[in-house]
Order: structure tokens, then C-alpha cells, then sequence
């Protein structure tokens, strides 16, 4: 019997077919980017205060300027310890009053009674548009805004499932171009969506299929290339995330509404249709689905394009994933070793979605320029990718993992207590923090499959990566919430997430030069 991976070395592990593929498979990555954290941009909350038709009224009576008129008009409150003039409250004065004097050094309302906002809000918009400001999504409904970023994850933890079911059942090629015709049709939805409620509903929908088709095409380029190959295509495949990253605020400084921001994120998705005509179907998928003439034919393909010639041990290609021993949840948690891995991974896929998305979204509200601050953090993940091929066949992969971990939870402590005065250095230690977890976050990812045997692996990432998209749903309460305390809080949360992190995967075992286990009997007794 001649398995696949015998006739890669034919028909070449990664010749120019498998370059051309990945390098379109590579255009994936970058917009989920801006589906990922555009939140920064999109749900932006600009300065605001209390809209008061009586008081523009006065304003223009009186000539005052804008910010005369909130000084004078809006209650000072303490705002996570510093004196700040209201978002949320105002005086309740009857402005037509004609006791009140227009003289800005004498008027002080300070004694007058306060309300709530009951006209609405007036912004600063700095030439920029949210939904934030479209839907008033402020004060008491301020906590809406993390809905937008919970919804899309919640998007993601089914859809990664369903779409990986639905993968494994109808071929790769068809369920990524599904998905991507669902990203289509739901992005664009989300950037004319008429209320908020419809908004998470179709934001919901498009993280659905989103994650779910990334997850496809990172399945797709690793069974087309050869095995030495997977390892640094599935690092450089995530890598273009980081390009999209960089991206992202190029496109939001130009676009500055938030409806044609979605839309240009949207639109690599219909492009990616006409992938139909470039990829083929994985080989691999066809032959444990017994259709061998359409994988031979494409194979055959493969070695055309790579310039490279078949024996006729093509004829004998069989699938060389025979074992039809079924896997369930319970072989994750039966036996000691098992349930430590499921236990260690699992938190680690979800301390590093909460902490890298909310080192992400806080950036929009350190009150910076945002476009600037996030350019710089995008540029400190390039050098995770490069640290990982570096070290992780020379060191290892526990120790720069825990390591990874541990810089990250470091410098979320250290960067909490840095005062503001000190700005580069505050940010220079941030950016340590994000390419801290970035590199344990793309770590996660390979050191997941070589701790379970071959039979449950895919069933262990399945169940693990859970948690990933459960972090993602907890992360912007965690950060919005508790920012309104203090600014600095959600660091210290994210800071001792990443350290308990750093420190249970020192428990596991290294797997550097360690075969891939085949039964459960390889992980609870690896010294036989």
C-alpha cells in the first residue's frame, strides 16, 4: 500500500503547486484580523456628554463655545479617582429662566439638582463614526458595546465545530468556499444593519463562518505539503494574521465610518470566492472518502505543476489513516495524564484569547492616537512567529511556551504601575506584553496536537480551542467593566491569567524529538 506522503516525495512536498495554494490560503488570514478586533475602530467611544436642546439654545444666546457650555452645564464627578466633568448626567435647570446669567464667570450651577441624559448625547467625534455613537450605546448601555465582541465569538465556538464537521463530511474546498459565501452575505448585512439587535444577530452569523472557514484552509494547506513542511506553514499561515493587523488601522484612519469600514473588511470574502478555480480538494480528504480516481487526478496535477514525475506506486495510493478506533470526550479526561493535558490546554487556549483580545481593545480607550498605538503593537508580532521557528527545535517547546507566558503576565503587571508620564516606556512595555502572547497563543496551537494520541487528536484540539472562543466571550466584560473601576485593572487580571498559565505548562512534558503517541498507553507510559 502506498500512502500519500509517499507520493509527496514524488510529486514534491512543497513545490510551486503547494506554494501557489498557500500563498492564496495566506490571503485568509488578513481579514479575520479586522473581523477579530476592528471592534478597536468600529466601536469606538468617543468623549461625550449630556444633549440638553435648551442649553445649544443658551449656547448660541449667548456665544459660549462648546466646551464652555459643557463646563458650566455638566456636574464634575470622580471618575476612577480623577474629578471629570459627567458623560452620563446633567444639571436639571430651567434654562428660560431669567435669573440665569450668560456670563461664564458668573454662572454656577454646582448646587443645582442633576438627571440622567433624557435627549440623548452630544460626541466628539474626531472625524470618526461608531456604532457606538449611531446607537447611543453609552452609560447604562454602555455594556452593549461588549455584546458586539461576545456575539462574534460565540460565532466562532460553534462554527468552528459545525464548519469542521461539515469538513470532514463534505471535502475541504466546499466547506471553505460555504463559509466564505456565508461571510460574504453576513458582512455585508452587518454594515447596513438598521438596529442594534439585528446587528449582533448577523455579527453572530459572521463569526460563524468566519473562524470556521480559517480553520478549513489552515486543515487544507497542512495535508497538501509534506510532514516537515506543516509545522512552519502553520505558523506562517497564522503570521499573515499580523499582517492584517497592520492592515487594519491604514484602512480605519482613511475610512472613518464604520459601515464602509465593515464593508472593506467584507470584501476580500467575495474574492475569495473565485478560489473555486485555484484550489483543488485535499487528496488526503478524497481518500478517506474511498474516491481514489479524484485524487489520483489531482495528485497527478500537483506533480505537473511542480515539474515532477509519478511512478506506478500512484496506483497502489491507499488512505493511511486505517484506524477506525472511534473517539470520545471521555478518553480527554479517563486516565491522569490525559486529564492534565485537556485540563493544562484548555486553559491555556483561554487565558490566551482573553489576554491577547484585551490587550487588543484596550487600546481604543487609553485615549491615545489609536492608529499609531496600534500599528506599533501589530509590528511585535512578527518577531513571535520568527522566535518560535527558532527555538522550538533547538530549546524546546515548554520552556519557551511557559517563557512566552510568563513576559506576557510580567509585563501586564509591570506596565499597570508604570505612570502615564512615562509613555514611551509604558509603551515599550506593553509591546513586550503582546509579543508575549502572541508567541504562547500560536504556540497553543501545534503543542495541542502532539499531546494526544492520533486517534482523539483532532477531537482534543476540537474540545481545547472551546475555550479559546469561551475566553473570547468573557474578554471585552473583563476589559470594559472593570476599566471604569480603573483603567489599569483588567491588566492585573490578564497578568495573573498569564503567569498560572506560564506555570502549568511547565507540567507538561516536552515533546522536541518525541514520536507523536498512538494509543493513550504512548501518554500515560512513555517510557516503554
Amino acid at each position: 500500500m502506498t500512502t500519500f506522503d509517499d507520493i509527496l516525495e514524488e510529486a514534491g512536498k512543497f513545490g510551486r503547486c503547494q506554494k501557489r495554494i498557500f500563498a492564496l490560503l495566506c490571503m485568509v488570514s488578513m481579514p479575520w484580523a479586522g473581523v477579530y478586533v476592528g471592534i478597536v475602530f468600529q466601536g469606538f467611544t468617543p468623549d461625550h456628554w449630556c444633549w440638553d436642546p435648551a442649553v445649544v439654545e443658551r449656547r448660541q444666546a449667548c456665544g459660549w463655545s462648546q466646551a464652555d457650555s459643557r463646563r458650566l452645564t455638566v456636574p464634575v464627578v470622580n471618575s476612577s479617582g480623577e474629578l471629570q466633568a459627567s458623560s452620563c448626567l446633567r444639571y436639571e435647570v430651567d434654562w428660560n429662566a431669567t435669573g440665569l446669567t450668560c456670563d461664564t464667570k458668573e454662572l454656577n450651577l454646582s448646587q443645582m439638582a442633576t438627571t440622567g441624559c433624557k435627549d440623548g448625547w452630544e460626541y466628539d467625534y474626531k472625524g470618526r463614526r461608531s456604532f457606538v455613537t449611531e446607537f447611543d450605546l453609552v452609560c447604562s448601555d454602555a455594556w452593549l458595546v461588549d455584546m458586539y465582541q461576545a456575539t462574534l465569538n460565540v460565532g466562532f465556538l460553534v462554527g468552528s465545530i459545525a464548519i469542521g464537521y461539515l469538513a470532514d463530511r463534505f471535502g475541504r474546498k466546499l466547506s471553505f468556499l460555504m463559509s466564505n459565501l456565508l461571510n460574504a452575505i453576513t458582512g455585508m448585512v452587518v454594515a447596513v444593519a438598521p438596529n442594534y439587535v439585528a446587528l449582533l444577530v448577523f455579527r453572530t452569523l459572521y463569526g460563524f463562518g468566519v473562524k470556521g472557514g480559517w480553520v478549513v484552509g489552515y486543515v487544507l494547506i497542512t495535508e497538501i505539503v509534506g510532514v516537515e513542511f506543516r509545522r512552519t506553514v502553520g505558523v506562517i499561515y497564522q503570521m499573515f494574521f499580523s499582517v492584517g493587523i497592520l492592515i487594519l488601522p491604514l484602512l480605519a484612519y482613511y475610512i472613518t465610518d464604520w459601515r464602509w469600514l465593515q464593508v472593506a473588511i467584507t470584501v476580500p470574502y467575495v474574492v475569495f470566492l473565485s478560489y473555486y478555480w485555484f484550489i483543488p480538494e485535499s487528496p488526503r480528504w478524497l481518500l478517506s472518502q474511498n474516491q481514489k480516481i479524484k485524487a489520483v487526478k489531482i495528485t497527478e496535477d500537483m506533480a505537473n505543476e511542480n515539474k515532477m514525475t509519478l511512478s506506478k506506486k500512484i496506483e497502489s495510493l491507499a488512505d493511511d489513516n486505517t484506524d477506525s478506533t472511534s473517539a470520545t470526550f471521555m478518553d480527554l479526561i479517563r486516565t491522569p495524564k490525559m486529564r492534565k493535558h485537556t485540563f493544562i490546554l484548555s486553559y491555556n487556549w483561554f487565558t490566551s484569547a482573553i489576554v491577547y483580545q484585551g490587550l487588543i481593545m484596550r487600546l481604543g480607550i487609553l485615549g491615545g492616537n489609536v492608529y499609531i498605538d496600534f500599528l506599533i503593537s501589530g509590528l511585535v508580532e512578527f518577531p513571535a512567529a520568527l522566535l518560535i521557528l527558532f527555538t522550538i527545535e533547538r530549546i524546546g517547546r515548554r520552556l519557551p511556551f511557559a517563557t512566552a507566558n510568563f513576559v506576557a503576565g510580567a509585563s501586564c503587571f509591570i506596565t499597570a504601575f508604570i505612570p502615564d508620564s512615562m509613555f514611551w516606556f509604558k509603551t515599550v512595555v506593553a509591546c513586550i506584553g503582546r509579543l508575549g502572547i502572541t508567541m504562547a497563543f500560536e504556540m497553543v496551537v501545534f503543542v495541542n496536537t502532539e499531546l494526544y494520541p492520533t486517534f482523539v487528536r483532532n477531537l482534543g484540539v476540537s474540545v481545547c480551542s472551546t475555550l479559546c472562543d469561551v475566553g473570547g466571550i468573557v474578554a471585552p466584560f473583563l476589559l470594559y467593566r472593570l476599566a471604569v473601576i480603573w483603567l489599569e485593572l483588567p491588566l492585573i487580571i490578564f497578568g495573573s491569567l498569564a503567569f498560572l498559565a506560564g506555570a502549568l505548562v511547565l507540567l507538561l512534558p516536552e515533546t522536541r524529538g518525541v514520536p507523536l503517541p498512538d494509543t493513550i498507553e504512548d501518554i500515560e507510559f512513555p517510557e516503554r
